[in-house]
C-alpha cells in the first residue's frame, strides 16, 4: 500500500470517528436536556438518595388506630437519615419511633395526649418534622410504608357507617375472630446500618399476633415485613416487602405510598406527610421497577399502581367534614387470577360508561363493545344521592367517609397508556420498569358526580404499590421488590 493512501486512510479514520463522536456528543446532550425537562413530582426521584426517608404507619379497618398493641407505642415511626464521610446520621431516635399516648413530644396537643386515633396523626407530623428535607421550595418528608388490618369487629361502634356514627350490629360479611380482631401489630426496626460491603440496609416487621414470636417461625401466623437496601454512591433504593395472611388475620393490606407532603393523602381527614412534594393531575406519569416474587394466592389484589384522591359529589374539594368527603381510587390489579366481575350479566359491577383514549363514551348496556373484561369491579359512593341503577355501593366501614373504588385489569384498551395488555404481564417471573400515564387514564375514568355541578378537579394526593389479600381462606403469602419509583409530570 502506497504511503499516500495510508495518509488519505488515516485522514478518513479521523474524520470518521469525529463524526461519530459528534453524533454520540449530540445524543448524549439531547438525552442530557430530555432528562433536565422532566419535571419530577418526588422529594426523591428515583429513589437515588443516599440519605433515605421512609416511615411506617399501621390502621385498622376504617383508617384509626383506636388502641394501641402493648409495648409498641403509637403504629407510627421513620428511619430517616443523612450521609456525611460516609456515615449515617440519623434523625429519629427508638425513643421517637416509641412515643405512645401519655408520652408527650414537640407540638402535641392536649386533645390527643391520650387519645390513640389523634396521637397517631400528630406523631405522623412530628416524625415529618424530623425527617423532612427542605432543599428546594417544596419541602418533602418520606416514603410511606402502609399496613393494614382488613379484621371489623362491629360490636365497637369504631368504624363509621359512611362517615356516620352507627351503634353496635351484628353481621358476618366482615372477619373478625372476636374482642381484639381489630388491634395494632408488633413492630420490629433495625435502623438502617452501612455494612462493609458498602452496601445500606434497614428494616421494619412484625406479627398482628400478640402473643406469636416471629423468631420461632410464621407457621399459622401474620407477618408482614419490608427491608430496604442499596449501594451507597450508586443505583435505586431497593424496598422488598413480605406480606403473610392467617386464619386469624385473612385480609391484609401493604403498600409503599408517595402521599402528599401537607394536606389529606388519599384516604385521610386531617393533615398528613408524605413524598409528593407537587400534587398531579392528568398530567402526570408513574414509573416504577417492580418484580414481583410471590403473588398471594387467588384472592390478593396487587395493584401496580393504585392512586387516591378526595372531592365531594358536588365537585368541590373535600375539607375533612366525614359526612361529605368521598375518597376516590383507581386501581390497577395484575394478579391474573383476579376475575372479572363486571360482565354483560353483572352491570351493577361495571362504571356507568367507559371512555376511550379519543375521549367517545361506550355505556356498559352496549354489550358489542363496552369492554367489560377490563373492568374488576366498580362501586360508587354511599352517600351519593343520584346514582344510576343499577349499582353497586362501597363499602361504608373501610374508610372514615364514602368511598367510590375503579378497579381496572390488564386488557388491551390500556395499551396506550402504558399498562399491562394480557394477563400475567408484571406478574411472577415476569419483572418490569413501567412507565405509566396514570394521569391520562385517570382522566378518562368514570367517577360519579352529582347532576349538574361543575366537574371536580382531580388532584391525587396518594400513589402506591402493593397488594391487598382479601379475606384468603388460607395462609398465604406475598413477595415483592420495588425500585426506581418516579412521578413525572408531563
Amino acid at each position: 500500500m502506497g504511503k499516500a493512501m495510508e495518509k488519505n486512510l488515516v485522514v478518513i479514520f479521523v474524520w470518521v470517528n469525529l463524526l461519530l463522536w459528534g453524533v454520540s456528543g449530540r445524543i448524549e446532550k439531547i438525552e442530557r436536556k430530555t432528562a433536565e425537562k422532566e419535571v419530577l413530582a418526588v422529594g426523591d426521584p428515583g429513589m437515588k438518595r443516599d440519605g433515605l426517608r421512609v416511615a411506617f404507619e399501621a390502621w385498622n379497618f376504617c383508617n384509626e388506630v383506636a388502641y394501641e398493641a402493648p409495648g409498641m407505642g403509637s403504629p407510627r415511626a421513620a428511619d430517616c437519615f443523612d450521609v456525611a464521610n460516609s456515615t449515617l446520621i440519623h434523625k429519629v431516635s427508638e425513643a421517637d419511633n416509641r412515643l405512645g399516648i401519655g408520652k408527650t413530644f414537640k407540638g402535641l396537643s392536649v386533645d390527643a395526649l391520650h387519645n390513640p386515633d389523634l396521637y397517631a396523626v400528630e406523631k405522623e407530623l412530628y416524625l415529618g418534622s424530623l425527617c423532612e428535607v427542605s432543599e428546594n421550595s417544596n419541602p418533602w418528608q418520606f416514603w410511606m410504608v402502609m399496613l393494614k388490618n382488613g379484621n371489623l369487629d362491629t360490636r365497637t361502634s369504631w368504624c363509621p357507617e359512611n362517615g356516620k356514627f352507627v351503634p353496635p350490629f351484628t353481621t358476618t360479611r366482615f372477619p373478625c375472630f372476636g374482642e381484639g380482631c381489630m388491634n395494632q401489630p408488633t413492630f420490629n426496626h433495625q435502623p438502617t446500618q452501612l455494612l462493609a460491603d458498602g452496601t445500606m440496609r434497614g428494616w421494619f416487621n412484625g406479627t398482628y399476633d400478640l402473643d406469636a414470636d416471629i423468631d420461632q417461625g410464621l407457621d399459622n401466623i401474620s407477618f408482614y415485613e419490608v427491608v430496604w437496601e442499596k449501594k451507597l454512591g450508586s443505583g435505586s433504593w431497593i424496598f422488598k416487602h413480605k406480606l403473610k395472611t392467617s386464619k386469624k388475620y385473612p385480609w391484609l393490606m401493604l403498600y409503599l405510598r408517595a402521599d402528599a407532603t401537607k394536606g389529606f393523602s388519599g384516604g385521610y381527614h386531617y393533615e398528613t406527610r408524605g413524598m409528593l412534594n407537587t400534587l398531579p393531575e392528568s398530567n402526570f406519569k408513574v414509573r416504577i421497577t417492580l418484580d414481583v416474587k410471590k403473588g398471594g394466592g387467588p384472592k390478593s389484589q396487587f395493584y401496580l399502581v393504585d392512586i387516591g384522591s378526595c372531592w365531594k359529589n358536588n365537585g368541590k374539594p373535600c375539607d375533612g367534614d366525614v359526612l361529605t368527603d368521598v375518597t376516590r381510587y383507581s386501581e390497577m390489579i395484575i394478579n391474573p387470577d383476579i376475575e372479572d366481575w363486571c360482565s354483560p350479566t353483572g352491570l351493577s359491577n361495571c362504571p356507568p360508561y367507559h371512555i376511550t383514549p379519543d375521549n367517545k363514551k361506550i355505556y356498559r348496556n352496549d354489550t358489542a363493545n363496552f369492554p367489560y373484561a377490563a373492568y374488576h369491579y366498580y362501586c360508587a359512593p354511599g352517600n351519593a344521592k343520584h346514582l344510576e341503577e343499577p349499582v353497586s355501593t362501597c363499602d361504608p366501614y373501610s374508610n372514615p367517609q364514602a368511598q367510590e373504588i375503579v378497579q381496572l385489569l390488564p386488557h388491551p384498551i390500556w395499551g396506550e397508556y402504558g399498562y399491562p395488555t394480557e394477563k400475567g404481564q408484571g406478574w411472577v417471573g415476569d419483572p418490569k420498569t413501567w412507565v405509566l400515564d396514570t394521569g391520562g387514564l385517570a382522566s378518562r375514568l368514570y367517577f360519579y358526580q352529582d347532576p349538574n355541578t361543575p366537574p371536580a378537579k382531580r388532584i391525587w394526593t396518594s400513589i402506591d404499590v402493593g397488594t391487598e389479600i382479601f379475606v384468603s381462606d388460607k395462609d398465604e403469602v406475598a413477595e415483592w421488590t420495588l425500585s426506581d419509583f418516579d412521578v413525572i409530570l408531563t
